[in-house]
């Protein structure tokens, strides 16, 4: 009689699966935002970097996050509440947004305080254009958010839009240049809005985080 072969394959499933994701509101002001009670998670960038087209990938939901190819399109805190559970942010890009010097300084001033002053902030995602080398802007956010002790990892975006080549060697380039200031290295991910790149590693992230969280919400509420 012959050995039985099992044909089964077996599949890891996310840490965390969205089951659910639906825009709940927008503010100007981080007083105006939900009670943090829940997890949150922000998404940043420089203007044009796809921030909503990232969250909708990430979610599986297409048009939950208006995307815009038109720079400095989010300019108020977005909220996006997930499976009941936690927060998705898209919050104002930084850079070269054609806004006047006092819209750009109230946006400014508008994420200034919503990082430093958001208590449930888990994690800011800083994304990062993986067509191109280090850029100024983006070391100097960084820099800002180790002032702010605001803590943050990293996402290269659009990696379908480039050779694998040459986003393998920006996001080590942006990584080399970081190791001249940081000690510690935050967990940065490759992703690719129209590939789905990354989404998995995301959610497995995102899913560790959320337990942790949730637990250090809860013993605060004691």
């Amino acid at each position: 009689m012959g050995k039985e072969i099992n044909t089964k394959v077996e599949t890891k499933e996310p840490i965390l699966v969205i089951r659910s994701a639906k825009y709940l509101v927008s503010n100007p002001d981080v007083n105006g935002c939900p009670k943090p009670d829940k997890p949150e998670y922000a998404f940043i960038g420089r203007s044009n970097v796809g921030k909503s087209s990232l969250i909708n990938m990430v979610t599986g939901s297409a048009k939950l996050a208006k995307t815009s190819g038109t720079p400095g399109k989010t300019q108020l805190i977005n909220h996006f509440l997930i499976n009941n559970e936690f927060y998705f942010v898209d919050l104002p890009g930084y850079g070269f947004a054609k806004v006047s010097i006092k819209q750009r300084a109230s946006w400014e001033k508008m994420i200034s305080n919503y990082l430093q002053q958001r208590t449930n902030l888990v994690t800011v995602f800083v994304l990062i254009d993986s067509r191109h080398e280090p850029q100024d802007i983006d070391l100097a956010f960084l820099r800002k958010l180790g002032e702010w002790q605001v803590p943050f990892n990293v996402i290269f975006t659009k990696a379908d839009k480039s050779t694998q080549k040459d986003v393998s060697k920006n996001s080590r380039m942006f990584i080399d240049a970081m190791k001249l200031e940081w000690e510690f290295i935050p967990r940065s991910f490759v992703t690719s809005a129209i590939k789905n790149l990354g989404k998995r590693q995301l959610l497995e992230f995102i899913g560790e985080m959320n337990e942790e969280a949730k637990e250090a919400l809860a013993d605060r509420k004691e």
